[in-house]
């Protein structure tokens, strides 16, 4: 039997194209779901994100009972979980955005906007740039991903820092700590590398 992928839809995410990037990876159920009830019986849970921070959480506070159902089945049950772009933003305490909102808390730390040292460098960060895993992670390896965003997880502890990038300075492109996995990049827009990047997340066992 296929298990179930909950890909959490609350209006602010790029979920046709992860969709299909995860069906070519191999996935068989993804249910594309506002529905906080089939989100707490997933085997898996993606949470994408496209937008502003303040928004983007606001639009998922807003759907009754879902943040409760993905803290029981992700915080309690260990569920596999991956944020991508925003998605993964939301895992921390706060951003700052068009205001201070408050995050998910599942990670520590504060996202707040890309501030290079080389005025040159261009913001937002888009287009290809390096991953480079921090140490060894199931789901990480070295490669080239796609970056589009103006905003950077400062993290609070360096143990939840998964994978770095350089634009500029070193930003953060994925965090984590046990089943939790979250991601700067776009693995839907990052051709072979987010495909195999999505597949080992299918597969993983944390």
């Amino acid at each position: 039997m296929s298990e179930t992928i909950a890909l959490i839809d609350f209006g602010a995410g790029n979920l046709h194209s992860v969709h299909n990037a995860l069906m070519a990876a191999g996935a068989g159920d993804v249910a594309v779901t506002a529905d906080p009830n089939l989100v707490a019986r997933a085997d898996r849970i993606i949470l994408p994100g496209v937008g502003a921070f303040g928004a983007c959480r606001d639009a998922l506070v807003g759907i009754e009972g879902m943040v409760a159902a993905m803290e029981r089945r992700v915080c309690e049950e260990n569920t596999p979980f991956l944020g991508i772009c925003v998605g993964m933003q939301m895992l921390a305490d706060k951003g700052i955005e068009f205001g201070a909102h408050a995050g998910l808390g599942w990670i520590g730390g504060t996202v707040e906007a890309i501030e290079p040292a080389d005025e040159t460098i261009k913001i937002p960060h888009m287009g290809w740039n390096d991953v480079t895993p921090t140490e060894g992670h199931d789901l990480l390896e070295p490669g080239e991903a796609y970056y589009l965003h103006g905003y950077h997880f400062a993290v609070a502890d360096k143990a939840d820092i998964l994978a770095t990038t350089d634009h500029g300075g070193s930003l953060v492109s994925a965090v984590g700590r046990d089943n939790i996995v979250g991601v700067q990049f776009h693995p839907e827009k990052s051709q072979a590398y987010g495909l195999a990047f999505l597949n080992r997340f299918l597969e993983w066992k944390p």
